[in-house]
């Protein structure tokens, strides 16, 4: 099977010349730094130990922020290397200004570029983060007896059901793996299925997230048009989603003077197709990337510009989560939450179901089936203990997380 799983990057290789430059076409792709697909390095190991984090996107990137800062101050770790697949992750990691932690994207998982990768990099341990799993890759770090770690572990029952179908393909990727600490239950039970001898379910890492400082912040005169304002925020939306909350601004603005939507896009390229759509329907309309002097009359604001999320999750009251109304298995919701907002979803939330049900249990999210009742559960009103209680869940996690990194991290640094 690892042959037929050779044969099938291999010819994607042949592609590779197309796939790339579209990709630098479309601005997915660095148009001097995608050579660290290849394993051709644009930056220097130091000497020492290195510890390696791989995350495919900003999402998993931004969960291990708290790690990076701690392993940053230990002496004994010399070097930290990221790994991402994403443009856009390597910008949002740039703002962050660390020391010693390095970033390159992630080699293709060919035994040619993954054999090169190890063999210059020599991490001491591996980390990768969510539902990161490259049969390539996990297994050179086997023959090298590199321990593999992963971390915040994510497994839906839809990836578990295409995984158990080559059975013994699958255990022979996963049995690689030297712990994992899934995030919930349910990916506790599919990874024990799927062939991981020792896990541990410490709970799921983003409930610890807190990087705010690090991102650009309003204008001044931006902030003070948002004050007059009555504002809600759609986050993470897609297609028929923007539309769903166009409704519902429309049955809002019956009884709300001066109110506001900003409309956050899972994919910002989609903005303006999304003005197209919304002016359609007598709205007005503007994009952030514009830098509006004033929102006089402005119905939704949306933002066509990467790493702003979280600026405008803490200024809002009342989140809508997309990819809950179409079936995409929904956003997580922890950012926005830990900042005290009310937190809005449709139904399809299948892949943060323990996230959902814990804020659920504390009265801060709300699953809506009509733009009707997405106008009628938008408040106003902002609550501090709900983003508290968010946060002391949070620093449990990172506190049992880093207990368990030290005891794996150290015992490796000793060996040598």
């Amino acid at each position: 099977m690892y042959f037929l799983y050779q044969l099938l990057i291999s010819i994607i290789l042949l592609l590779s010349p197309i796939i790339v430059i579209f990709r630098i076409f479309k601005n997915k792709e660095h148009q001097h730094r995608f050579v660290e697909k290849f394993s051709l390095r644009t930056k220097k190991k130091i000497s020492g130990k290195l510890i390696w984090f791989h995350g495919a996107s900003v999402g998993e990137i931004l969960s291990i922020i708290p790690l990076i800062k701690y392993y940053e101050k230990k002496k004994s770790i010399k070097q930290i290397l990221v790994t991402t697949s994403t443009l856009s992750s390597s910008k949002v990691l740039k703002k962050f200004k660390f020391k010693k932690t390095i970033h390159q994207f992630y080699p293709i998982d060919h035994f040619l570029f993954v054999e090169k990768f190890i063999k210059y990099w020599k991490p001491s341990v591996a980390i990768f983060i969510d539902s990161e799993i490259w049969p390539c890759m996990f297994k050179k770090l086997k023959q090298k007896d590199i321990p593999l770690l992963l971390l915040n572990a994510r497994i839906t029952q839809k990836t578990f059901n295409k995984w158990i179908k080559i059975k013994n393909f699958s255990n022979s990727v996963f049995d690689k793996i030297s712990i994992a600490y899934p995030q919930n239950f349910e990916t506790e039970y599919y990874l024990k299925k799927l062939g991981v001898s020792r896990i541990n379910t410490i709970g799921n890492l983003k409930f610890s997230e807190n990087n705010y400082k690090h991102f650009s912040k309003f204008n001044k005169n931006l902030k003070n048009e948002f004050n007059k304002k009555n504002i809600w925020v759609a986050s993470s939306t897609h297609k028929k989603e923007e539309i769903f909350c166009a409704k519902a601004h429309q049955t809002l603005k019956k009884k709300i003077k001066n109110l506001i939507t900003i409309i956050i896009p899972r994919h910002v390229n989609r903005a303006r197709e999304i003005v197209a759509e919304i002016e359609k329907l007598n709205f007005k309309v503007v994009l952030h990337s514009t830098k509006p002097v004033s929102l006089k009359n402005i119905d939704f604001y949306i933002v066509d510009t990467f790493g702003e999320t979280k600026k405008f999750h803490k200024m809002s009251c009342s989140v809508f989560l997309g990819g809950s109304i179409i079936k995409r298995g929904g956003q997580n919701p922890l950012e926005a939450a830990r900042f005290g907002a009310k937190i809005l979803h449709g139904p399809n939330t299948d892949n943060f179901k323990d996230v959902y049900k814990l804020l659920k249990s504390l009265n801060v999210s709300k699953k809506i089936k009509s733009s009707n009742e997405l106008a009628s559960s938008i408040n106003f009103k902002r609550s501090k203990r709900l983003g508290n209680k968010i946060k002391i869940i949070g620093e449990k996690i990172l506190k049992k997380t880093i207990k368990e990194l030290d005891s794996i991290i150290y015992n490796e640094i000793k060996k040598a």
